[in-house]
């Protein structure tokens, strides 16, 4: 897992060079100081002597009203001032709408090594594009070998051990009309409280396919049938059917993935030859959709026999004339059982599966 903190100010500068046309006006040795913030500062106050809510790990922006205060001060506090706020090891300085620069800044950015830029834009757009740049660059990062695949809208995230068929399962669904976003490794970045996976850039819109080799779905289905990047809200591991595991065959469990601190729906599936995985995954989409409306089809079960159960209690002699779902001699029992569904056994079941 790479989670960021901070960012050097020469990876930031590469970042932002282009949208912002950045030029480099003095301090060129300072590029490997750091930012540690997506926020950025205008630190008119600091240019007034109040340093103490200065945080030197951030951008500083200088627009028109900060120098034109300082066009206020003599030489003498326009240098003093300066001096004040660049001793505090400033990570950089940004001057916007290609304001002319008073001399004792450039003088004091060199003494100090403290890099100075220049853009064209307006210190409003100047902003935005930091703040949209610098939260990409300090987002938590992790990679996850697994695929990723958009299915009804729903980002479902495959893992497994290699082999079991996550990439099958994969272009099964995407023959099914879903689009694929990354096969492989996810890599996936923490945005607020959501986690967007997508593809290196490297091998985006590739699939691998064994005994077929490299697939390219954007070529094959055409660019519909891949997104670039997608939110990931539901987690199912793949696994090798294994007769000594209970799988969860009511649905009532409620089981849960932990990527970078941001806790998704998961659920793990088991594989056997005869078992349509995608067909699976399609509906486990479909169902996670269901239950953010509200619907929950084994929680209601669960409600229909309790509200059975409360009303033969109510009624004890109306017994013999019920004909709902009588749960009064399974009080621990699974709800196929409650159910009365014993004519079908376990085994039996497992042998049609």
């Amino acid at each position: 897992m790479n989670n960021l903190t901070e960012v050097t100010v020469q990876t930031f500068m590469e970042r932002v060079r282009e949208p912002l046309h950045l030029e480099i006006i003095a301090g060129f040795s300072g590029n490997n100081r750091v930012v540690r913030s997506s926020r950025i500062q205008k630190p008119g106050l600091a240019l007034a002597g109040h340093l103490v809510s200065v945080h030197p790990d951030r951008v500083q922006v200088l627009g028109g009203t900060e120098l034109s205060f300082l066009e206020t001060l003599s030489e003498e506090e326009k240098a003093r001032s300066i001096h004040e706020l660049l001793a505090l090891e400033l990570a950089c300085v940004l001057i916007t709408k290609n304001l002319e620069i008073p001399q004792c800044l450039l003088d004091e950015c060199n003494r100090t090594n403290t890099v100075l830029l220049r853009t064209p834009k307006a210190s409003s757009e100047c902003i935005r594009k930091i703040l949209t740049y610098l939260d990409d660059l300090l987002t938590p990062r992790t990679s996850i070998h697994g695929v990723l695949v958009d299915v009804d809208g729903v980002g479902v995230l495959l893992t497994g051990g290699s082999g079991i068929g996550k990439s099958e399962c994969a272009l099964d669904l995407v023959l099914r009309g879903h689009r694929l976003v990354a096969d492989d490794v996810v890599d996936i970045r923490r945005r607020g409280d959501d986690l967007v996976g997508q593809a290196a850039d490297l091998i985006r819109n590739l699939i691998e396919i064994r005994g077929l080799g490299i697939l390219n779905i954007a070529e094959l289905y055409g660019v519909a049938a891949t997104r670039d990047h997608k939110k990931i809200e539901l987690h199912i591991e793949l696994e090798d059917w294994r007769s000594d595991r209970v799988y969860d065959r009511i649905g009532l469990e409620n089981n849960v993935r932990n990527i970078l601190g941001i806790e998704i729906d998961s659920a793990l599936l088991p594989v056997r030859p005869g078992r349509d995985i995608a067909a699976i995954v399609e509906v486990a989409a479909r169902n996670f959709l269901l239950k953010t409306r509200g619907h929950h089809a084994a929680r209601d079960l669960k409600r229909r026999i309790e509200g059975n159960e409360n009303y033969i209690e109510r009624f004890p002699n109306d017994r013999d004339n019920f004909h709902g779902i009588d749960a009064s001699h399974h009080p621990t029992a699974d709800l196929r059982s409650a159910a009365q569904l014993t004519d079908v056994t376990d085994h039996i079941e497992d042998e049609v599966e």
